[in-house]
């Protein structure tokens, strides 16, 4: 996590604890991992609000979901889902047992293990593939970026309108009021 003050919070400190996560925050020397941890946060908290909606307070009830949900949510950026990557293996969700998919149908115990350590095998490589299309991504984008920049420069005692009131939430509700 970034260095954020709701993380060090002992609300927060007690949930990860209960779930048996081990807290880590990133370094403040190291900004690419800072804005990596600030672009995940964002899309949990957006999942957090089209849950929540008026019951901001019960928040830490439906985080496992929202963290669950961006867990085995395909990544734009690399095409895989951050439990894969992790694990190996796509997560199988609960509607997919229910319904005897194949994969539960033809469930054998000594080939899945078996298939499972072939594909733990693979995990580096897959690893890898996806690091090199999040490269490729980042690439892409800081062209598009680069292309739509209007260079300009600025001698001292230049006047520059700055406005620091854009973007500032009125109510009492913080990061889960609605936009």
């Amino acid at each position: 996590m970034d260095n954020g003050t709701q993380f060090t919070d002992s609300t927060f400190r007690n949930l990860v604890a209960s779930l048996k996560i081990k807290h880590q925050f990133t370094s403040v020397e190291h900004p690419q991992a800072n804005g990596q941890a600030e672009a995940a946060n964002k899309v949990i908290l957006a999942g957090l609000k089209k849950i929540l909606q008026e019951a901001k307070g019960a928040w830490a009830e439906e985080f496992p979901q929202v963290l669950w949900a961006y867990r085995t949510t395909p990544q734009s950026a690399t095409g895989e889902t951050p439990f894969r990557l992790a694990y190996g293996i796509e997560v199988m969700i609960l509607v997919k047992i229910n319904e005897q998919s194949p994969r539960v149908s033809f469930y054998d115990e000594v080939g899945n293990v078996q298939g499972y350590k072939q594909e733990l095998e693979l995990l580096p490589e897959i690893r890898e593939q996806a690091q090199i299309k999040e490269a490729v991504l980042k690439q892409r984008m800081t062209n598009r970026y680069n292309k739509k920049v209007i260079r300009r420069s600025f001698a001292p005692n230049d006047l520059i309108l700055i406005r620091n009131d854009i973007g500032v939430n009125k109510s009492g509700d913080g990061k889960l009021a609605a936009n």
